[in-house]
């Protein structure tokens, strides 16, 4: 019999990082098929909470928060696009324009997830590929209006959430809970509610883990 693991994949769809987590931990789910499968929902983080509506330069807010000078920002691009590449995540070469508030994007997931998980999942990576590889603005409501009808969701449902504050309360609750846990940067990745992995890690990493704490789960055996 299969062994069925939960998987909650804390993150921010503005985080290049959480693509190539997200590419990676399904490249592995892959692997381990059919033996090992996963229960996935993604969970809301917001790297810039404080964002304004209208975002910001992407070089001056990774310089402010950072320090980082524009070729040390290039050449961490062209790391992160390889990195994406290898697990099938496409980066635009020139990296993102500005960074947005990505709020209402966490309010859609939310409401995703209580419709359909899989349609949650593919609003995530939706979500991602405008980000990362359409260079698109996530806190656009005909942006998100959009992506949420290609991803199979009812999109006149989707303009009156963000016309209102529906699911804010939620969604804020949930990030609260992983913050309140010590979750400080992204993404985590939080199996049966006990292992964490944290980080964009290579596909052999999470395959590792999948194995071992599916392995632990259907004897019994606790793993550190």
């Amino acid at each position: 019999m299969p062994t069925q693991l939960h998987i909650d994949f804390v993150s921010d769809v503005s985080c290049p990082w959480c693509a190539v987590g997200l590419g990676a931990l399904e490249a592995a789910l892959k692997n381990v098929a059919p033996d090992v499968t996963a229960d996935l929902r993604f969970q809301p983080f917001e790297l810039n909470p404080q964002m304004p509506p209208e975002g910001q330069d992407a070089f001056e807010h990774l310089n402010q928060k950072y320090g980082s000078t524009r070729e040390q920002q290039a050449q961490a691009r062209e790391a992160i696009r390889a990195r994406g590449a290898a697990v099938g995540f496409e980066f635009r070469r020139e990296g993102r324009s500005r960074v947005y508030n990505t709020f209402d994007a966490h309010r859609l997931l939310h409401w995703a997830e209580l419709e359909d998980v899989a349609k949650q999942v593919a609003l995530k990576k939706a979500l991602l590929k405008a980000c990362h590889t359409d260079g698109e603005n996530p806190s656009d409501p005909d942006v998100l209006v959009r992506l949420a009808s290609e991803s199979g969701l009812d999109p006149q449902k989707a303009r009156a959430i963000l016309d209102s504050d529906e699911f804010a309360a939620g969604t804020r609750e949930r990030e609260r809970l992983y913050t309140d846990a010590g979750i400080h940067s992204v993404p985590a990745i939080i199996i049966n509610n006990q292992h964490l992995i944290s980080g964009g890690q290579p596909v052999e990493v999470f395959e590792r883990a999948l194995r071992q704490i599916a392995g632990a789960a259907s004897s019994g055996v606790a793993v550190a």
